[in-house]
């Protein structure tokens, strides 16, 4: 995502841009649900993933393998209605289970066919099916729901889910938003596959992940099918609406890219945009193959909301981007969207890599070197707010998408990059994407990595960078 969210400030990537062994397996979902969380009481699944920033987010006792959801949404008197298939697996005995949803009149559930029980406990929706759910049980729920979204707002203040625009919603999910749209195993620990049918007026796009299976005009309404084959987490889902300009075409390396594009925002988007290609081939030869079928943009009016999110295979942008902040967000298609967080506190993971991403392009481009950013961040005086906590340890949800995460982050990159050579440290960052692909990491199996592959003790570093309190001091 694009610049640190402090309200004072905005949001994630633009910060950076504006100032400036491989013998490592993913983890497997099952096991991920299992050691992560809180032990499940008995038979009945635990209303959250376990995660420390966020404890109700996700949901334990079960792993959702495909969303099928199919929606209709009028961009007049703003309703939702709403049909969720969940295909899931049970990874424990259950009688109960949770969803995370807020808001939103939930009208029926079923499991495999049969209603359900349910009710409502703040964000979430606690099911009972009719018959007890075996361990590796295949089940498939059901729910049917309408009203109208409504943004949630982050601890650091910011705005986060179905976001209203003047001609239809800017939808963008990380951390919590997910929940405003559709029931969810709203953790990036659950990935999964993803259907959307979005049905709006006649003269709307709805975009979504993935590819355009098809769309249909009929009755002053128009419906496009979508379709994200490879995992994802819920927060990168994404059903943007609004008037939009639509660009499609194939790379030469077989990625269907989609672009749509608000008209206001067309002009200034038009060369950026055009980067794209360019901007995947060159992170590709760093990082490793693009990782989806699928890439592009959404770039929409939305000048309240203040930043773009890496809504996987197509970010979405508030306004018109600058190469920087298309650069960062196509980066976390590696990092943060194949490569998925299994807690929100290694955000680092995700936004420090991305930001260095920017450095490393710059470098490559005829602009500042990396050096040079850091060295333009490291001059900060130690009461700068740079130094405020360090990046592997935000502390709370409130600072996960602020400054040292980002800027701090990259920094580690750098030390890094500095201590191992450019040799061994661009076969970390290619390992790292290429062995965790599809899958998730945390940052002590990166450090793993990069000792594995440069053969150095590298635990003083990372201590320093990602755990020491207050400004560093040099090497």
């Amino acid at each position: 995502m694009t610049a640190p969210r402090r309200p004072a400030t905005g949001r994630r990537t633009a910060i950076l841009r504006r100032e400036a062994v491989l013998a490592t397996v993913p983890v497997a979902v099952a096991a991920l649900l299992g050691a992560a969380g809180p032990a499940a009481a008995g038979t009945q699944g635990t209303s959250g993933a376990g995660d420390p920033y966020f404890p109700l987010s996700g949901n334990g006792g079960y792993h959702v393998k495909h969303y099928d959801l199919t929606l209709r949404y009028d961009t007049g008197s703003r309703h939702l209605d709403g049909k969720a298939v969940l295909t899931a697996r049970a990874t424990q005995k259950l009688t109960r289970f949770d969803l995370d949803l807020k808001g939103l009149k939930v009208t029926g559930v079923k499991v495999d066919g049969s209603a359900a029980g349910f009710r409502r406990s703040g964000q979430e929706l606690v099911v009972t099916p009719r018959h007890t759910l075996h361990k590796d049980q295949e089940f498939r729920v059901t729910v049917t729901y309408s009203g109208t979204p409504k943004q949630v707002t982050d601890p650091d203040g910011s705005a986060d889910g179905w976001i209203r625009t003047d001609d239809g919603a800017f939808v963008a999910g990380e951390p919590q938003g997910a929940m405003t749209w559709f029931p969810a195993n709203n953790h990036p620990k659950d990935k999964s596959s993803y259907d959307f049918t979005i049905t709006v007026p006649k003269g709307r796009i709805a975009v979504a992940n993935g590819v355009l299976r098809g769309q249909h005009t009929a009755n002053g309404r128009t419906t496009f099918r979508w379709h994200q084959a490879e995992p994802m987490a819920a927060y990168l889902a994404t059903a943007t609406v609004g008037k939009f300009k639509v660009e499609q075409y194939t790379t030469r390396d077989g990625i269907q890219v989609y672009n749509a594009v608000d008209a206001r925002e067309a002009r200034a988007a038009a060369p950026v945009l055009k980067k794209l290609p360019s901007v995947l081939d060159w992170e590709s030869k760093l990082f490793g193959p693009y990782p989806f079928r699928a890439a592009g943009s959404i770039v929409d009016h939305a000048p309240n909301v203040g930043y773009a999110l890496e809504t996987q295979s197509r970010a979405v942008y508030d306004s018109a981007p600058d190469v920087s902040t298309l650069v960062h967000e196509n980066a976390h298609q590696w990092f943060g969207d194949s490569v998925s967080l299994t807690s929100w506190k290694d955000i680092w993971l995700n936004e420090g890599f991305a930001t260095y991403a920017e450095w490393l392009y710059s470098e490559q481009h005829g602009g500042d070197s990396a050096q040079k950013s850091f060295d333009a961040l490291y001059d900060r005086p130690a009461s700068d707010h740079l130094w405020a906590f360090p990046p592997g340890d935000p502390g709370s949800g409130e600072n996960i998408f602020d400054t040292p995460v980002y800027a701090r982050g990259a920094m580690t990159l750098h030390e890094l990059r500095k201590a191992v050579g450019d040799r061994d440290f661009f076969r970390i960052l290619r390992a790292w994407a290429t062995e965790h692909r599809a899958g998730h990491g945390t940052t002590a199996q990166f450090v793993k990595l990069a000792e594995c592959v440069s053969g150095k003790d590298l635990g003083g570093l990372f201590h320093t960078w990602l755990y020491a309190q207050g400004k560093p001091g040099k090497a």
